[in-house]
């Protein structure tokens, strides 16, 4: 999508073949992608990317931290241990500050800067079983709001972007049915038929869940100049599951 409104992309994560497969998808768009395996929690490595990405193209306008890490959802509290409540709370806050550190040093200059975040709905929702989702979703949030107030004078905006479950993430490779797997099986269904028409979806003033293009495009049109007076909010894409 970013590939299709015109911009140089630059893809950074953990596997090669994930990368090149997304690669090709920018190339088949008419745009380019230079790839990198980069360990985000490797706070050094991620430094000298972002410096290197910078120093190829002058500076860095957008970034994007779709990063997530594998996480316990269907567990109560006792029988949750704390290890599993801190792992996204630890993961998705670490590589928020290591990402966006790296990246806003090279960002403000002759030209506004976006950082786009991803959370869920777990940080607003009253639910028995996603303790750590959810307290990670509303540090996510936090940390993108208070961002925002840190950057601003710099003009450089920060957007957090809130989806629910995606309908269409385990086809892409995502590792969404294993996360929903307990919580699928403790119903009686199987992932497929907890997130559709009678699970999550149901949920939802739509009645449906949002798809990963929905998302794009929505990440698009922030980190666009057509979103120019956004910054220290939230793009709800929950489908009506919460109602800001």
């Amino acid at each position: 999508m970013f590939a299709r409104e015109g911009a140089r992309v630059f893809l950074a994560g953990r596997t090669q073949a994930k990368l090149d497969a997304v690669a090709r998808d920018v190339a088949a768009a008419g745009g380019r992608a230079d790839v990198a395996q980069v360990d985000v929690f490797d706070q050094r490595a991620v430094d000298e990317h972002a410096e290197g990405v910078a120093a190829s193209v002058g500076s860095i306008d957008i970034a994007l931290n779709a990063v997530s890490v594998m996480h316990d959802q269907g567990t109560p509290l006792a029988d949750l241990s704390l290890e599993e409540f801190m792992r996204p709370i630890q993961g998705f806050l670490q590589t928020l500050f290591v990402t966006s550190k790296a990246v806003a040093r090279h960002m403000g200059g002759n030209r506004p800067g976006v950082v786009l975040t991803l959370s869920e709905p777990g940080a607003r929702l009253a639910l028995p079983g996603i303790l750590g989702d959810g307290v990670s979703a509303a540090g996510k949030e936090a940390f993108s709001r208070l961002l925002a107030a840190e950057l601003a004078p710099r003009g450089i905006r920060v957007v957090d972007i809130r989806p629910h479950a995606v309908v269409d993430a385990p086809a892409a490779g995502s590792y969404t049915g294993e996360l929903f797997a307990k919580s699928a099986a403790a119903s009686g269904r199987s992932v497929a038929e907890f997130l559709g028409d009678g699970g999550l979806a149901q949920g939802t003033l739509l009645n449906r869940l949002p798809t990963l293009s929905e998302i794009a495009e929505t990440a698009a049109f922030l980190a666009s100049d057509r979103a120019g007076a956004m910054t220290a909010t939230i793009a709800n894409l929950s489908g009506g599951a919460l109602v800001d």
